[in-house]
C-alpha cells in the first residue's frame, strides 16, 4: 500500500509548493492573448472557407444552416478572451465549439488542421488557469466595480507559478515525447532529414524561397537530430530554470521556422504562443521597464470625492503602459502646484486640470486631448478631438457631464463589499485548503498520464513496431480511451510527416479550366510549380495533400475533393460549372529518404500533363480519368537531380 500511495503523495507535495509560489501574472496573460489571435484567425478562415469545408457541395448542396451563426458566436468568444473580457466563460465556449466542431463536423476528418487537439487542451486549461490576471480588460472591470472613493480596489497581479507550468507540462511536453517515439520509425528522420523531406514537397511549403538552407546537407541533418533529441528531453528539462533559456530559443526557431517555411501557418503559430510561459520572469519585468517612460509627461488633478473622477483615473492608469500620466488628488497636491496657483477651490473641482512637463495648464476637453497624446498609441484619437467642428461639440458634451456629476457623501465613501459571490464561494469550498487543492490535482494529473500513456504506448511503440496482438482484448478498450481523450482532452498520437505518409508519395495533382477561347487557366488552388497557394493553408492543405492526394491514390477521394474545390472556386469565378471544361494535371517529382541536393526545385520545375478531366452535369462532378492512377510521366525521374 505503501509503494502506491507514496508516489501520489510526493506529488502532492510537489504540487502544494508551486500552487503556494507566487510569480507575476504578465506571462500567463500574454499566452492567453496568443492562444485567443491563433484562435480569432482559425475561426475566420473557417468562416472564409466555410461553403467548402461545411456544405455537401459548395454552393450547390449547402451544409447545416446554424454553422454559419455558430461561427461568429465562436470568434466572440475568441476575441473576448483575447481581449480579457469575462474570460472563463470566453474560455469555456471555445473550448466547447472546438469540441463540437472537430467532432461533429467534417473538420474531424477531411479538414484536420494538424494542431485541434493542441488547441483543444491549452483551450480546457484556459478555463482554470487565472489568465485574467494580467493584459485583461477583466482587471478593469474588476477594479470599477469594487472602487469607491477612498477605497480604490486593486485586483490581484500574480498567479501561482503551477499556471505557467500547466500547458507546458499537459500540452507541449506529451506533444514532444509522443511525437519524438513516432519519429525513430521512420527512415528520413532516422537519417537527420525529418524537416529537409517536407521542405522539398511542393504541396507543403510556403513562398519563401529557402533551398539556400536545404542544400546544406551537414546543417538539415545536424536540424533534423536537434529536433528529435529536443522533443525527448524537452518534458524533463522545460521546469528547471538553467534549461528554460536554451529550450526557449530552440523552441522559437524550431516553430518560427514551421510558420514560414510550410503553409501550416497556424500550426506554428499555435506552438509557437505556448513560449511566452517560458520567458523568464525577469525578462517580463526589463520589458515593463524599458517601455515606460522615467517621468510622466503629464501631471492630471481630480476630484478625489467623485465617483466619475476615479473611474476615469482608474480607465487611463489601466491603458497607460507607458505610466505617461501622473494622476493626483486636488485636495492634496493641487496647492503643490504653481501652475494652478491662481485658481479658487471651487474652480479646481469644477473641471479636471491638467500640467505638462513645460508648466502649461489644459482643463476640460483639453486635458482628455493631453491624455490621449501623452498615452502615445491613442494619439490619433486626441488629434481627433482638435479638429474644427468636433472639439466644440466635445465641449459641449464635456460640460454637460462635468456639471452633473456628483460627489461622494458618507454612503458611497463605504468600503466595497469584497466577499465572493454564491458561485465562487461553492468553487471556493469545493476546492478547500492549499493541500488538498493540490491532491486533487494530483489525481488529475494521474489520469491524464494515463490516457496519454495508452496513445503512445499503443500507437507510438506497440503499432510501430507490430506488437498489437498483446494486447488481446484490451484493444477496444485502448480504442475507446483513445477516442475519448482525443476529443475532449488533445491527447492523441502525434505521427506528423513520418515516412509512411512520404513514401511513394510521388505525384501531384492540380486543376484548370479552359474558357470558350480554349485558353487553360488555373484555378487559384495549386499553381504551376505545385504548390498550394495563400489563403490555402492549414485545414483546406492537408484536405487536398494529406486526404485527396496520397501515395496510396484513389479516384474516389480524388473525385470527392477535386469536385469541392471546382464547385468552390468555380462558384467564385462565375464559371458556369456545367459548360466549363476542368483539367485534371498530374506531374511527378521524388520523395527519397536520402538527402539530395536541389531536390525542391527539381521538384517544382517538373512538368504537368493532362491526367484526366472533370465533367459536370445536373450539379454534380465526375471525374474522367484517362490513364489509370497511379499517374506518371512517360519517363522515369533520375535518381540524381
Amino acid at each position: 500500500m505503501t509503494f502506491v500511495t507514496s508516489p501520489l503523495s510526493r506529488l502532492t507535495d510537489l504540487l502544494q509548493s508551486v500552487l503556494e509560489r507566487q510569480v507575476p501574472a504578465t506571462g500567463l496573460g500574454a499566452f492567453r492573448i496568443g492562444y485567443g489571435l491563433v484562435a480569432l484567425q482559425e475561426i475566420l478562415f473557417l468562416i472564409h472557407f466555410r461553403p467548402l469545408i461545411f456544405d455537401e457541395l459548395p454552393y450547390l448542396d449547402q451544409g447545416p444552416p446554424m454553422i454559419a451563426f455558430f461561427l461568429p458566436l465562436w470568434a466572440l468568444a475568441a476575441l473576448g478572451l483575447t481581449l480579457g473580457w469575462h474570460t472563463r466563460l470566453c474560455a469555456a465556449v471555445n473550448y466547447l465549439f472546438w469540441v463540437l466542431f472537430t467532432a461533429f463536423t467534417p473538420m474531424w476528418r477531411d479538414f484536420d488542421g494538424g494542431f485541434d487537439q493542441m488547441m483543444i487542451s491549452s483551450g480546457l486549461l484556459l478555463i482554470f488557469l487565472p489568465s485574467e490576471r494580467a493584459l485583461s480588460l477583466d482587471r478593469l472591470r474588476l477594479a470599477l466595480r469594487y472602487s469607491v472613493p477612498g477605497h480604490r480596489y486593486e485586483p490581484p497581479r500574480t498567479v501561482p507559478v503551477w499556471a505557467y507550468y500547466a500547458p507546458l507540462l499537459i500540452t507541449l511536453a506529451p506533444l514532444y515525447f509522443d511525437s519524438a517515439i513516432h519519429k525513430l520509425f521512420s527512415e528520413h528522420w532516422r537519417n537527420g532529414l525529418g524537416p529537409w523531406l517536407p521542405s522539398s514537397h511542393p504541396y507543403y511549403i510556403s513562398p519563401l524561397d529557402l533551398s539556400w538552407l536545404l542544400d546544406l546537407e551537414w546543417l538539415q541533418k545536424a536540424i533534423g537530430y536537434t529536433v528529435i533529441g529536443f522533443q525527448f528531453v524537452f518534458p524533463f528539462l522545460f521546469w528547471h530554470p538553467r534549461f528554460r533559456v536554451p529550450l526557449l530559443v530552440l523552441g522559437v526557431l524550431f516553430h518560427g521556422g514551421i510558420t514560414i517555411s510550410f503553409n501550416i501557418y497556424p500550426f506554428g503559430l499555435g506552438m509557437l504562443v505556448h513560449y511566452f510561459l517560458m520567458v523568464p520572469l525577469s525578462w517580463w519585468r526589463r520589458l515593463g521597464e524599458w517601455i515606460r517612460l522615467p517621468e510622466p509627461r503629464l501631471k492630471v488633478y481630480y476630484d478625489g470625492l467623485c465617483p466619475l473622477c476615479l473611474r476615469t483615473v482608474i480607465v487611463v492608469e489601466h491603458f497607460d503602459i507607458r505610466r505617461a500620466v501622473r494622476f493626483l488628488d486636488l485636495q492634496t497636491h493641487a496647492a503643490a502646484e504653481a501652475a494652478l496657483a491662481d485658481l479658487s477651490e471651487d474652480q479646481l473641482l469644477t473641471d479636471l486640470y491638467a500640467v505638462d512637463a513645460q508648466g502649461r495648464r489644459y482643463q476640460g476637453v483639453d486635458t482628455y486631448i493631453q491624455i490621449l497624446e501623452a498615452l502615445g498609441y491613442t494619439r490619433p484619437l486626441g488629434w481627433l478631438l482638435r479638429l474644427p467642428g468636433i472639439h466644440p461639440l466635445a465641449r459641449r458634451l464635456y460640460r454637460r457631464i462635468a456639471d452633473s456629476r456628483r460627489r461622494c457623501d458618507a454612503a458611497c465613501l463605504a468600503p466595497p463589499n469584497l466577499e465572493p459571490g454564491p458561485l465562487a464561494q461553492a468553487w471556493q469550498d469545493f476546492l478547500g485548503s492549499p493541500r488538498r487543492k493540490a491532491a486533487r490535482l494530483a489525481r488529475v494529473l494521474v489520469f491524464l498520464g494515463l490516457l496519454q500513456l495508452n496513445s503512445t504506448v499503443h500507437y507510438g511503440l506497440l503499432h510501430r513496431l507490430g506488437w498489437e496482438g498483446i494486447l488481446g482484448p484490451v484493444a477496444p478498450v485502448s480504442n475507446l480511451l483513445l477516442s475519448f481523450s482525443h476529443a475532449f482532452f488533445g491527447i492523441t498520437p502525434h505521427a506528423l510527416y513520418l515516412a509512411d505518409h512520404f513514401k511513394g508519395y510521388e505525384t501531384l495533382f492540380a486543376l484548370t479550366w479552359l474558357d470558350a477561347q480554349g485558353r487553360e487557366h488555373w484555378l487559384p488552388f495549386v499553381n504551376r510549380e505545385g504548390r498550394l497557394l495563400t489563403p490555402n493553408w492549414g485545414r483546406v492543405h492537408s484536405m487536398w495533400a494529406n486526404v485527396a492526394v496520397t501515395p496510396r491514390l484513389s479516384a474516389y477521394r480524388l473525385e470527392k475533393f477535386a469536385t469541392r474545390v471546382i464547385a468552390f472556386y468555380g462558384t467564385r469565378l462565375g464559371l458556369d460549372l456545367e459548360r466549363t471544361r476542368f483539367r485534371l494535371k498530374a506531374k511527378s517529382i521524388r520523395m527519397p529518404a536520402r538527402w539530395e541536393k536541389g531536390l525542391r526545385d527539381w521538384n517544382l520545375r517538373q512538368p504537368w500533363h493532362d491526367a484526366g478531366e472533370l465533367v459536370w452535369k445536373h450539379d454534380r462532378g465526375r471525374l474522367e480519368l484517362w490513364e489509370p492512377l497511379p499517374v506518371r510521366n512517360a519517363y522515369s525521374p533520375p535518381r540524381n537531380p
